[in-house]
């Protein structure tokens, strides 16, 4: 006997509501961990760029900012400590936004 009840189709159904609710779950989350990647990779640089400016070695700085993060601005200030800020954006593209990164780091000056 058929129940006047039938559920044929159901789990269909909810699949096709759940499915773009996770698919955008997971885009977000990958473009948020594509931000916080991105601001490591400036906090990196920027101490590498800050030891290269404390030992007056502004050959190495300038090639570390065009090779780790080349889209990064430079603000250098001090000399004992040297002081480096870089700053840049991040896309985080599924609320079409630009996220505003920023890192410091400080190193002893006069080294050789």
């Amino acid at each position: 006997m058929l129940s006047p009840w039938r559920d044929d189709g159901s789990v269909t159904v909810e699949f096709a509501l759940v499915a773009p609710a996770v698919v955008l779950l997971l885009g977000g989350a990958a473009s948020v961990l594509g931000v916080l990647a991105g601001a490591v990779a400036l906090a990196d640089a920027a101490g590498v760029v800050a030891r290269a400016e404390g030992r007056g070695d502004e050959v190495a700085a300038a090639s570390a900012v065009a090779r780790l993060v080349p889209d990064a601005r430079v603000e250098v200030s001090g000399d004992d400590p040297v002081c480096v800020r870089l700053s840049r954006t991040a896309p985080l593209p599924l609320l079409g936004a630009l996220v505003p990164l920023e890192a410091r780091s400080c190193a002893a000056g006069g080294g050789e």
